[in-house]
């Protein structure tokens, strides 16, 4: 695995530590999910996925760290309950039942996160994150083949 930068290891540790137990359904995604699964880039956030509920859950959690409130937001390609917080000068982004837009313009259903997460071991937690396999797709299927072929790389046979 690449190595993470101190301030991403301490978040990591705090979000886990404060969603465990609290929250059942969360997992990583995005750079900070990628390197931790052995694909070498430069995390700029900590990106987590999560349910609607999930999503406001958090927002609860972290209340005095928030900088962006979680509401509904939607682009022409995804929406999600979005909002983001600060832990540790790290910028932590929440998206909560996130849908792609299908190719006949209807939403896809949320996206089941239990379906896709696998856990990988750091130091002495564990970090739900979503399978590079279920990531490639999913950047396919915006348009986005670049991000996708690299993910495709890393995958696990």
């Amino acid at each position: 695995m690449p190595p993470i930068e101190k301030q991403y290891l301490n978040a990591l540790e705090t979000l886990s530590a404060t969603l465990d137990g609290r929250l059942d359904v969360w997992a990583l995604t995005g750079s900070t999910s990628f390197v931790l699964q052995g694909v070498p880039l430069t995390p700029n956030d900590i990106d987590v996925q999560t349910t609607e509920d999930g999503a406001y859950a958090i927002e609860k959690l972290f209340a005095e760290e928030i900088v962006e409130p979680i509401s509904f937001s939607e682009t022409e390609t995804i929406c999600s309950h979005f909002g983001a917080f600060e832990l540790d000068d790290v910028r932590v982004e929440v998206m909560g039942a996130i849908q792609k837009r299908q190719s006949d313009g209807t939403w896809e259903p949320p996206v089941d996160i239990s379906e896709h997460r696998r856990f990988v071991d750091l130091d002495d937690i564990r970090i739900p994150v979503l399978s590079l396999q279920y990531e490639a797709e999913a950047y396919e299927a915006l348009g986005r083949s670049e991000r996708a072929n690299l993910l495709s790389e890393y995958i696990e046979e």
